[in-house]
């Protein structure tokens, strides 16, 4: 028999154990305790792979905290919001109800809020006398309080780990790049040396790599192409040696040196079989230029200022709205709409502001602007009225995203370009 149907003499079992632990956890909420709500809905999206649920139900959590009166969410102000359904789908983009439905069951479900259900169903607040809130029905935020420092601590783990998968893949390309230079110096010099059987062991060991990858095998690749490109390094130098070559000792440690400070402004090499097909596993024209770029990062700059910005370059200067996107990235010009739908309400721009800004400097440019604002929240008091002013100001010719985005692309780049010559 299915426990989560049985029949009682009170009626059919309609909530489980773990919904009335999260119930019970609530009711112990210290109530000199307040957490600032915006941010504990970015730990939440962090966490939601965790959590089980989907980012249109995240669409949902942000619509129902929207319409918490105070910034601060604390059992002092009261927890519970009291919206119909018909408001609720407008603030979640026109959500249709059943929809909707599904999506609050599944926040229910995850024990991110609970239902507080009124006499007759229906969401609504009853006053008291001084015109306070005496009684309220309708979703309690209450869950999100009991269970902020167990958010926060998965949505750290969350960032931490995508940053090791970050890592891993950067040291990933830059050993292959060394290799395709050393495969280019071995080919081209005539050096002595089994290279076709080199070449076949580097394909056999990328041949797997995707973008799905996890940790663990991406550890394994990096030792195997990390002894691969030693060994490779290791010939060449013998080969220097038996010629006996009179070089300078820079020319003889940019041998052997690996280009990590050029990966912070490349994307990831061409796959597998256009690498092999080039000769001796020759070096791309794109990468010689990434090394010149990052050598030269103020020459890089201005030539992305004069040639205008990409989504690659909007997501290079303002990373953190790819958190808000489908499925936690930013694929495409779509992709930065949807998050700058849920980043708008996020930090509390109205419709309208977006929609004079969308009018004025057109949509690609409105959610690039959404993205810096979002990088920038900690100093910007009204998100909403900045970007007013910033729309108005673009009316007159007075506003151009393109200064606004290079100067964010300068300040991360100058935090975080390693020295020139660190070792993979």
């Amino acid at each position: 028999m299915n426990s989560d149907n049985l029949t009682t003499p009170f009626g059919r079992r309609g909530v489980s154990i773990g919904l009335l632990a999260t119930q019970f956890a609530s009711r112990n909420i210290d109530p000199a305790r307040s957490i600032d709500k915006w941010k504990l809905f970015r730990a939440t999206c962090e966490a939601r792979p965790h959590l089980g649920i989907s980012d249109r139900s995240l669409a949902v959590l942000n619509a129902l905290i929207s319409f918490y009166p105070k910034a601060e969410l604390s059992e002092e102000n009261g927890l519970v919001v009291f919206p119909s359904n018909q408001q609720l789908s407008l603030r979640a983009h026109g959500m249709p109800e059943q929809t909707l439905r599904r999506h609050l069951a599944a926040l229910v479900q995850a024990g991110l809020i609970i239902r507080k259900d009124s006499p007759n169903g229906k969401r609504y607040a009853r006053k008291d006398r001084s015109g306070g809130i005496s009684d309220a029905y309708g979703f309690s935020l209450a869950p999100l309080i009991s269970r902020a420092d167990e958010i926060q601590s998965i949505a750290e783990k969350v960032v931490e780990e995508r940053l090791h998968l970050q890592r891993l893949r950067e040291k990933i390309t830059l050993c292959r790049r060394d290799i395709v230079k050393f495969g280019e110096i071995a080919i081209e010099d005539q050096i002595k040396g089994d290279w076709d059987h080199i070449r076949n062991r580097y394909v056999t060991l990328i041949s797997s790599l995707d973008r799905k990858s996890k940790a663990p095998f991406l550890e394994l690749l990096l030792a195997d192409l990390s002894k691969l490109r030693a060994e490779m390094a290791n010939q060449l130098e013998k080969h220097v040696e038996s010629q006996k070559i009179s070089v300078n000792a820079y020319q003889n440690e940019r041998l052997i040196q690996s280009s990590e400070s050029e990966s912070l402004i490349e994307d990831e090499q061409p796959a597998a079989k256009n690498e092999v097909s080039n000769v001796g596993l020759a070096a791309t024209n794109q990468a010689s230029k990434t090394a010149s770029a990052v050598r030269n990062p103020e020459k890089y700059l201005k030539a992305v200022s004069k040639a205008g910005f990409d989504l690659a370059t909007l997501l290079k200067a303002c990373p953190e709205i790819t958190l808000y996107g489908p499925g936690g990235t930013v694929r495409d010009w779509n992709d930065l709409k949807h998050a700058g739908n849920v980043v708008k309400s996020m930090l509390s721009i109205s419709q309208s502001a977006y929609d004079e800004a969308e009018q004025a400097m057109g949509t690609q440019n409105t959610n690039a602007i959404i993205a810096c604002i979002l990088e920038k929240s900690d100093v910007i008091q009204s998100a909403g009225g900045y970007l007013r002013s910033l729309t108005e100001k673009s009316k007159t010719m007075q506003f151009s995203i393109k200064p606004m985005l290079m100067a964010l692309l300068r300040a991360r780049m100058t935090s975080h370009l390693p020295p020139a010559g660190s070792l993979c």
